[in-house]
């Protein structure tokens, strides 16, 4: 059973990519359409890809590029030349425009010279041996984001060519960046639009169920079926993010299969994951020193933590300016009947957090045009004030 357990836990890895993505069938289908119809006609075109983190994104593009590749090879579909690119990997959103040139031709060059470089080449009409279609897929297209928007520009731009075969898959947790970064030529570009929502609890209970290669009402499985729907209900009431429902699952079976809780729970021969175990996994997970720090929070700390969780959500960023931060905590005081602290008090509370390391600033003194992000996940904290009923 022990070497059972492993494979269960390895099963539940967040970088394991499982062969289907049960639950963004509907998702994945409209992704393969768009990039079968281009191929087929050797046009270009670009497809935004947005939903909060954790909803399957990537992993359902992969998944079905891999599956055009297959196609590929057995000559179903015409061949194709994959570019990949995450704006997390980079140190400047400018590197993007390096990687995409190295990647298709070999030859690295400044950032300047490659979009010089690709810009041609995305221009001129190809000869029919050198028409191979390009896809090109960018994730994390948020930290792409500059002032002078040429990166996202071209990036959306370039597919709308006549002649430039690029097909491009863009990733993103913003669902309006393309408006917000490019909305003087936003109606112009001919966005196709996917975007994934929060995983519900069904969902997320059967994407564990497909993991651990179970069906849901197996009475004799791995899982117990009252364990593994806790996880999600847990999970679906704070994000609906996938990876975190994983993550509370394989750290219940590694509990398990450590031999923890088996005389409240059960027998010593046996190798089975129950709604102890996972209650563990949470206490576990949630026990970190910033968590504790949220926990000990006062009320109106509590309340500009909870306008940081509001503001990310509704952005889809990680990090925001202080000034966003403070106009949605003046909101929330409005709301719930509380004063609307002085600004001093509000920098007073951020160095507070700051030094309990719960946040992190961007260095330089005291000012609304500060960015700020969490030094903890999103679900940490909602975990944390969800226990002190300053819920979200």
């Amino acid at each position: 059973r022990r070497v059972h357990g492993g494979r269960v836990r390895q099963s539940l890895h967040v970088g394991s990519i499982p062969d289907t993505l049960p639950c963004r069938e509907k998702e994945a289908t409209e992704v393969r359409n768009f990039i079968v119809g281009h191929l087929l006609n050797g046009t270009g075109g670009c497809m935004y890809i947005s939903g909060v983190p954790g909803t399957g994104k990537t992993s359902t593009v992969f998944n079905v590029v891999r599956q055009c590749e297959i196609e590929t090879n057995r000559r179903k579909l015409p061949k194709f030349q994959l570019v990949t690119i995450n704006g997390m990997s980079m140190i400047a959103p400018s590197q993007a425009m390096t990687q995409i040139h190295q990647q298709l031709s070999g030859e690295k060059l400044s950032a300047d010279a490659a979009t010089e470089t690709l810009d041609k080449r995305f221009s001129i009409k190809k000869k029919k041996k050198d028409s191979q279609s390009i896809i090109l897929v960018v994730d994390e297209l948020d930290l792409l984001f500059t002032r002078r928007q040429y990166i996202l520009y071209n990036i959306f731009e370039w597919p709308c060519r006549p002649n430039s075969g690029l097909i491009v898959l863009a990733i993103a947790n913003t669902m309006d960046l393309p408006e917000r970064a490019l909305n003087r030529i936003s109606s112009r570009i001919g966005l196709t639009r996917v975007t994934f929502y929060p995983y519900t609890f069904k969902q997320l209970k059967e994407i564990l169920a497909s993991r651990v290669h179970q069906e849901i009402d197996e009475s004799s499985a791995v899982f117990n079926d009252d364990a593994m729907e806790f996880a999600a209900r847990k999970v679906a009431a704070q994000s609906g993010d996938a990876r975190r429902a994983l993550d509370i699952c394989r750290l219940a079976a590694e509990i398990s299969e450590r031999g923890e809780l088996l005389k409240d729970s059960i027998k010593s021969n046996e190798y089975r994951v129950t709604l102890l175990h996972v209650n563990r996994a949470l206490d576990e997970l949630y026990s970190c020193p910033t968590v504790e720090a949220v926990r000990r929070c006062s009320i109106l700390e509590q309340y500009f933590l909870k306008a940081m969780v509001s503001e990310f959500r509704r952005t889809g960023m990680e990090e925001c300016s202080c000034s966003r931060i403070i106009n949605q905590m003046s909101s929330l005081c409005r709301i719930e009947g509380y004063s609307v602290p002085l600004i001093g008090s509000i920098f007073s509370l951020i160095d507070n957090l700051y030094s309990q390391r719960v946040i992190l600033i961007e260095p330089g003194p005291p000012n609304v045009y500060q960015r700020i992000r969490l030094n903890l996940s999103i679900d940490d904290v909602t975990y944390a004030l969800n226990h002190n009923k300053v819920g979200l």
